[in-house]
C-alpha cells in the first residue's frame, strides 16, 4: 500500500514579497517613502507656540512650586478629573 502526500502546495507567504523586492532592485526602480502632513498639522507647526497669558500662568505656577507656596485643591482637582473622564 502506498501513502501519497496530501498534494497541498506549501507556499511561503513571504516568497512573493521577496521576489518583488528582488525584481525592483534589478529593474532600476527605487521605492521611495513618502510623507504627507495634514493641513491641521501644518497650522500647528506655523503657530507661534504658547500664548503669552498661558506662559505667564505656567511661570507663576513654577515659581510657586519652587518656593513651596503652591497649594493643591483636592476637591477641585477631583471634579476636573471627573468632568474630563465623563466627556
Amino acid at each position: 500500500m502506498k501513502i501519497h502526500g496530501s498534494h497541498q502546495v506549501k507556499v511561503n507567504p513571504y516568497q512573493q514579497q521577496l521576489k518583488k523586492q528582488h525584481e525592483a532592485k534589478h529593474d532600476g526602480k527605487k521605492i521611495n517613502d513618502q510623507l504627507q502632513i495634514s493641513d491641521a498639522a501644518k497650522k500647528m507647526q506655523e503657530s507661534d507656540g504658547v500664548h503669552p497669558s498661558r506662559e505667564a500662568k505656567v511661570n507663576r505656577i513654577k515659581q510657586d512650586v519652587e518656593t513651596g507656596n503652591y497649594q493643591v485643591n483636592p476637591d477641585q482637582t477631583a471634579k476636573s478629573m471627573l468632568n474630563f473622564l465623563r466627556k
